[in-house]
């Protein structure tokens, strides 16, 4: 449907459409959580509408708990899956063991993320992907765990992103506060072990290698061999702490 015909339908439909247009924006990832939308002027211009028509659609869109206006501010995306105050958020900050459980998710997501990221991925996602691989490289020693956690993450988010499937980057989105707290547990438990972060950088090398030159079975196994990597890792952290603990208890008279 071109600009005339939106301009001169009726409201209600037009109203449809300027909501159906914007939600199809934020699916694929143009307009993204927490960003201001475009002033009005702009919004009418690249949509063609009036401004009235404009203003029904935004309405639809508060309606729907999709977009949040305030007076004076303008209106902002809001988070399509708020996990914040979930029973699953709840389990997994007081059920540790919820980690190896999102340890089997990501491998899913983020294998399948790398495999359609070499298959679809444009120039413009390799470049994005390549500026978050040197950012995250690029981290010394020195760097906060915070740091290098978020700067794993946006490597990852990029390959997502560039899979261009909307469903698997609002997933992978929708989960970042739980995926932070994965890769925190990585970087908090292995970069400060020479083998262990030399291993983690390859695979990172070999993720980025194989997704920027199209190869889409390498990078679904690269993935996948990274995360199910750092699992085993954490795990056998985990049973060391386990023994460490029985064996002290033995030695102080715990039997």
């Amino acid at each position: 449907m071109d600009a005339s015909t939106l301009q001169h339908a009726p409201v209600g439909p037009i109203a449809d459409q300027v909501a159906s247009r914007i939600e199809q924006l934020i699916a694929d990832g143009v307009l993204k959580t927490g960003q201001l939308l475009p002033s009005e002027r702009r919004l009418t211009e690249k949509l063609g509408v009036s401004r009235s028509a404009l203003r029904e659609g935004l309405k639809l869109l508060r309606a729907r708990d999709i977009i949040q206006t305030a007076q004076g501010k303008g209106s902002v995306v809001k988070s399509m899956t708020r996990l914040d105050a979930s029973p699953l958020m709840h389990m997994y900050g007081t059920q540790p063991r919820t980690l190896y459980d999102l340890f089997e998710v990501r491998a899913l997501l983020e294998g399948e993320s790398a495999r359609l990221a070499a298959t679809r991925g444009t120039q413009a996602d390799f470049i994005s992907i390549r500026r978050r691989y040197e950012d995250m490289t690029a981290a010394g020693p020195g760097a906060e765990v915070s740091t290098h956690a978020r700067l794993d993450h946006a490597f990852h988010l990029a390959i997502c992103e560039a899979s261009h499937n909307p469903v698997l980057v609002h997933t992978l989105k929708s989960l970042t506060d739980m995926m932070l707290t994965s890769v925190y547990a990585c970087v908090n438990n292995l970069y400060h072990r020479t083998a262990e972060k030399q291993e983690i950088d390859r695979q990172h090398t070999r993720l980025f290698n194989a997704v920027i030159n199209r190869r889409a079975l390498q990078a679904q196994r690269a993935a996948l061999d990274h995360v199910h990597s750092v699992r085993d890792h954490l795990r056998n952290i985990e049973q060391e702490e386990q023994r460490l603990v029985r064996a002290t208890l033995r030695l102080e008279g715990w039997h």
